[in-house]
């Protein structure tokens, strides 16, 4: 691709991103990934208008949308949401570790909110590694040399997976979940029929019926997510709203397809992660400072702390936060996610 054809292809995808910011009600701005001095626009970092403040930059095959706080010499800190979520998870934590002093990067992942890919001609890929690929792009297009990773869902699956393969990238890890390091063989294994059961969008989703279903009711079909993993959550439906206009980007019901195939086998990645996926299946300890949080009432699957705690060889600690906590920890228990984020990297 020509020097003309890359600038003519990334303004045609910052004006679809701010088409997107229109109808999310954002503000948005745009840097270069050369250019990492993009200033926030409209006011003060509160709870309440932060995530209406997004940025755009180049980084590897994505133009990515992301909200940043915080004081910009602090030591970096990179939230990571999961699905069917967005930055939004982080409404409440991102000013709180703002206000301690923490550089606070929250992107939309690929297939979410105002970010898109590059290029028209790639795979609208959700395979685990080609995430942790895009948080590290990132990293090098803010110039992070070192970040706090903190992320549930598919986002402590890829801060896992960062830390795991590029630990001298992580200062510390706080995975909700703990972790949630798989492979397509794993992913083939059966599992007790009420475990099954628990992942009945999985084989939803590896129909096309599934597909069809959950393109024309990815709200609905969401929202159920919602009550089923957070079952004692009572959240109000302005919440889930704000949420849920990020699942009109473009992308998005390809790459939650492509994500939920390709771990069933179903749905091939791309070579370039092969390798990756070598190490991966492998089931690498991970090696960095790490608080692994699980609510008290998560409805989504997961495995017990008791599964997971030897695949971390550095300072571990886990907490089991109470009081009817589902699995969008960050937005149900901002106080307890925070402070596992302000906890990890002062281990002795």
């Amino acid at each position: 691709m020509t020097n003309i054809d890359h600038e003519r292809r990334r303004l045609v995808v910052q004006a679809a991103a701010l088409t997107l910011g229109a109808k999310l009600g954002l503000s948005i701005s745009s840097s270069r990934a050369t250019d990492s001095a993009a200033t926030v626009q409209n006011g003060p970092t509160t709870a309440a208008s932060w995530t209406g403040q997004i940025r755009q930059v180049d980084a590897g095959h994505l133009n990515v949308g992301y909200a940043e706080l915080g004081p910009a010499d602090g030591p970096a800190v990179i939230l990571l949401h999961g699905w069917p979520y967005d930055i939004h998870s982080f409404s409440e934590v991102a000013p709180l570790l703002a206000a301690a002093g923490r550089r606070v990067v929250v992107p939309y992942l690929r297939g979410y909110g105002s970010t898109n890919f590059l290029s028209d001609s790639l795979l609208r890929n959700g395979q685990p590694a080609a995430l942790a690929i895009d948080v590290l792009a990132l990293m090098d297009a803010l110039k992070i040399s070192k970040a706090t990773l903190a992320g549930f869902d598919w986002g402590a699956r890829t801060a896992d997976i960062v830390a795991a393969l590029w630990p001298e990238r992580v200062d510390g890890l706080v995975s909700v979940s703990g972790y949630l390091i798989g492979n397509q063989e794993a992913g083939n294994k059966p599992l007790p029929p009420q475990a099954e059961l628990e992942w009945w969008y999985q084989f939803y989703f590896a129909t096309e019926r599934g597909r069809a279903g959950y393109e024309k009711y990815r709200r609905e079909l969401s929202k159920l997510i919602w009550r089923l993993a957070s079952p004692k959550w009572q959240f109000e439906e302005a919440t889930f709203e704000r949420t849920a206009n990020s699942f009109d980007n473009p992308d998005h019901v390809a790459i939650v397809i492509h994500n939920y195939r390709w771990r069933l086998g179903l749905a091939e990645g791309e070579t370039r992660y092969n390798e990756l996926e070598k190490r991966l299946a492998q089931s690498p300890v991970i090696p960095v400072p790490t608080i692994t949080l699980e609510g008290d009432a998560n409805g989504a699957p997961h495995p017990h702390p008791s599964a997971y705690a030897r695949m971390f060889s550095g300072k571990y600690a886990h907490r089991t936060i109470t009081g009817g906590i589902g699995h969008n920890l960050p937005q149900e228990a901002p106080k307890a996610f925070s402070q596992a984020v302000l906890d990890v990297v002062t281990f002795a």
